[in-house]
């Protein structure tokens, strides 16, 4: 099994990333072998439509189950269609997520966990209206 888990950088001490489509990184745990590999996503900088691209990625890779923060529709419907369990907990390391799963103490969510756009930027703009 291949479990994909959204983290802050490329070490798998690094805490999770809450942000799905914006992560830095995605460390894929495979379960058979003990390995584990981290992978620059992709999708973190796009202008639009992250989410939905690391949806794609993350199928790509063939992954069983994401662990994640929070995920928004769009990548909820991408991974979902792809057959991919979504599961979410935040606060902890990319490993302890992984031994919380084994131990089955995560729980699958059924549905998208943030709003559309959620991720957009870290809520650090001017504003332009006067």
């Amino acid at each position: 099994m291949k479990i994909c888990i959204t983290s802050k950088s490329n070490e798998p001490d690094s805490d999770i990333e809450p942000r799905f489509g914006r992560a830095p990184y995605f460390i894929i745990a495979d379960t058979e072998n003990g390995k584990l590999e981290a992978i620059e996503n992709p999708a973190a900088g796009a202008t639009g439509g992250a989410g939905i691209q690391a949806a794609q990625e993350v199928a790509k890779m063939q992954a069983d189950v994401l662990i994640t923060g929070n995920v928004g529709p769009n990548a909820y419907e991408v991974l979902s269609t792809a057959g991919i369990e979504v599961v979410t907990t935040t606060g902890v390391s990319v490993k302890e997520a992984i031994e919380q799963y084994n131990k089955g103490t995560l729980e699958k969510v059924s549905g998208p966990t943030a709003r559309t756009h959620a991720g957009m930027g870290r809520g650090q703009g001017r504003g332009g209206r006067k």
